[in-house]
Parts: C-alpha cells; structure tokens; sequence
C-alpha cells in the first residue's frame, strides 16, 4: 500500500522542519509531499535547503486548493490512502499508522484523528469548541451521523476519496462540507482518538475577526450540500 501524507504550507517557517522530521522519525512508511501555498516567509526556502519534496504554488489557493492538490498529486502517482497533516505542528504523525489499519481493518473510506473523544492534550479554544459542538449537531441533524470532531484537518482517506477529492473539493474552511458530501454518497466515515498540540508556529487562517463569517459559511455550504441532488 502507497501511503502519502499532504502537508498544506502558508507561512509555516517556524515549524515546518520539524514536522518533516516527525514525520521522517514516527511515520516513516509515509512518502509525503508539502505544497508550499505562495507562503511570503521562508518556507519554500527551508524546504529547498533541506531538499524536502514541495510543490509551489504560483498564486495562494486557500487550504482547500493546497490540499486538493495533494489529492491531484496522489492520484497521478499511484498512492492507495493519503492523509492531512498540517505543517504547524498541531497534528502528530505517531497516529498515522493507528489510522492507516483502522481504514484498512474496518473498510473505512475516511478516517478521521478526533481530539474529543478521550479529551486529551490541546483541546483548542473554549469559543472554537463551541463552535465545534455546533457543526457535531448539525452534520447529525442532517445526516443521521455523529463526528466529534468534524473540523480536524487530520484525516485520512482511501484511493476513492482521493479521487473525488482531486476533482471536486471545497476551497474555504473545509473539512466539515467535505464530511458531509462523503457521508452523503453512502461512503463509511469513522474516527479514532487522537492527541494533536498547540501551533508551533505561524497564525491560523480563522480570527477572531473571522468566526462569525466561517460559521454562516460553512453551514450554508453543509445545508446545500445535503440537499444538492
């Protein structure tokens, strides 16, 4: 089995190097690939320099176009499963094996590494989890399922779902619009426990400023997304 790990890159100088090295030190069956999304730091430098495989982006695309281009990169190369695994820190490589067999063992089409199921390490923000719980409720209400964490970006999907996702992914915020188009397709969503860190670096793309805006987006595009036929 050809495993890739995407790692989606704005402005993680701080921290990039070392999530490569964790990656190199605790999931070394893992090929991975960063996309440097137009960072205006240092990134693609420190990538260069220590020969790290990156795709630069010419222009920003957002998380969503950096990730969809990991998932185009896979598919071009054969990988059966690949994963998310942001470039700040927060996520760590110690439990991708862990959800590599849970895919595999349990015919899984997406895996999902929730901080919320045994509640350990960094649990972000009390407004993020409120604003988590929220999008719990409505991804349930709407389509029957419960995900705990159905904003974490470390997810891991099978050769299917590249392809979907390689063709059509959402550009803004996400992670819980594409839960809720996998759910809807009929295909087998699970979660696992996992511990994921406080930043290592740089700034997350949601303020403060923001918040109110990603909700209402977000759950427009969730709402649309169950209904589109």
């Amino acid at each position: 089995m050809k495993k890739l790990i995407i790692i989606p890159a704005y402005n993680e100088s701080e921290s990039i190097e070392d999530t490569v090295r964790n990656i190199e030190k605790f999931a070394d069956e893992f090929d991975y690939v960063i996309i440097n999304d137009c960072s205006t730091d240092n990134t693609l430098e420190i990538c260069k320099k220590n020969n790290f495989n990156v795709i630069n982006l010419p222009q920003n695309l957002g998380i969503g176009g950096a990730v969809q281009t990991g998932y185009l990169y896979g598919c071009r190369n054969g990988y059966d499963m690949a994963v998310q695994v942001d470039g700040d820190g927060q996520h760590d490589p110690a439990f991708l094996k862990k959800m590599a067999d849970t895919l595999q063992q349990n015919n899984l089409d997406m895996v999902i590494g929730s901080r919320f199921i045994e509640k350990k390490g960094f649990q972000s923000t009390g407004l993020r989890r409120l604003g988590i719980r929220y999008f719990t409720g409505l991804i349930k209400v709407l389509t029957g399922k419960t995900i705990t964490d159905p904003t974490s970006g470390l997810r891991m999907v099978n050769k299917t779902i590249m392809s979907i996702f390689s063709v059509n992914y959402p550009k803004d915020y996400p992670e819980p619009e594409s839960v809720v188009a996998i759910i809807r397709k009929g295909m087998k969503v699970g979660e696992i426990p996992v511990v994921m860190h406080e930043r290592t670096g740089g700034v997350s793309s949601i303020s403060a400023k923001k918040s109110v805006y990603y909700m209402i987006k977000v759950s427009l595009a969730i709402l649309i997304e169950r209904i589109r036929k």
